[in-house]
């Protein structure tokens, strides 16, 4: 019979720190719950798709004579990857609210005082968020065709995993916000109060090489620039920046705002 050997006490240590900081079992329980509310509810998912619709069909026909995409793209095939961009913004703010509906109900004291790392709180929200705006971003593929645009499977796979990078980082935000905020009302006036400006100055709408030159300084300091413009070059063939920066900024910005977003909601009572 072969004898068990016990594991040195530095490994025990070293799976039992990882184990408070990570709990993958609460992590998946917590994104399995947002996403089963979220295809319950699904007017998020049609209301997406229906902004769509308005802004690159409407507002970007009415819009294509009067701005001047680069690289002899027409309007439409360059506004594309700005459609996908809303979707993301939208769904990872919208996912966030999450925290004060379970805030409202109690289930939010329910998990923070079950022993739960609020670690993985934070990381199973997120992923759920950015599932979610993966979801609602790829369903814009749907209208592809119609503006000329046409991606390679490698392209929209990688254009995915964009997606899900920016999704986590702007959850994060949403986290930040909500663990602050009491009330829906308070949280979806911030929320605009940072959504808009956030959208409008990442290049999504307009090409920044037209715009003013503070403008164009003030877009270097928004992580959402360098996913569009990651967006744009795998969809268009139009970079603007080298990949390598947009795919470090991205992914910067989502360890870094997951991290503070864990911090602020570890100190809530």
């Amino acid at each position: 019979m072969a004898k068990m050997v016990a594991a040195p006490e530095t490994t025990r240590q070293r799976r039992v720190a990882v184990k408070r900081l990570l709990d993958v079992e609460a992590i998946l329980m917590l994104c399995e719950r947002d996403l089963v509310r979220f295809f319950r509810e699904r007017t998020q998912l049609y209301g997406s798709l229906a902004r769509t619709v308005v802004w690159l069909f409407i507002l970007g026909v009415g819009l294509r004579g009067s701005v001047r995409a680069p690289d002899n793209l027409s309007y439409l095939v360059f506004v594309f990857p700005g459609m996908m961009a809303m979707a993301i913004v939208f769904a990872s703010f919208q996912s966030a609210i999450s925290i004060i509906f379970d805030r409202e109900f109690g289930f939010l004291k329910e998990i923070l005082v079950a022993p739960i790392p609020r670690t993985s709180i934070v990381i199973g929200k997120g992923l759920a968020g950015a599932l979610m705006a993966t979801l609602q971003g790829t369903l814009i593929f749907v209208f592809a065709p119609f503006v000329g645009v046409w991606p390679a499977p490698w392209a929209i796979l990688a254009s995915m995993g964009v997606m899900l990078l920016t999704g986590l980082g702007l959850t994060g935000v949403g986290i930040l916000i909500a663990s602050r905020m009491r009330s829906f009302e308070g949280f979806g006036t911030i929320n605009n109060f940072i959504i808009l400006p956030l959208y409008f100055i990442s290049g999504a709408q307009f090409p920044l090489t037209n715009a003013p030159r503070w403008l164009q300084v003030i877009a270097l300091f928004n992580p959402l620039t360098y996913a569009v413009d990651m967006l744009r070059g795998l969809l268009d063939g139009y970079w603007v920046y080298p990949p390598a920066l947009d795919l470090g900024v991205v992914v910067g910005f989502a360890v870094v705002i997951l991290s503070a977003a864990t911090f602020v909601f570890g100190r809530q009572e």
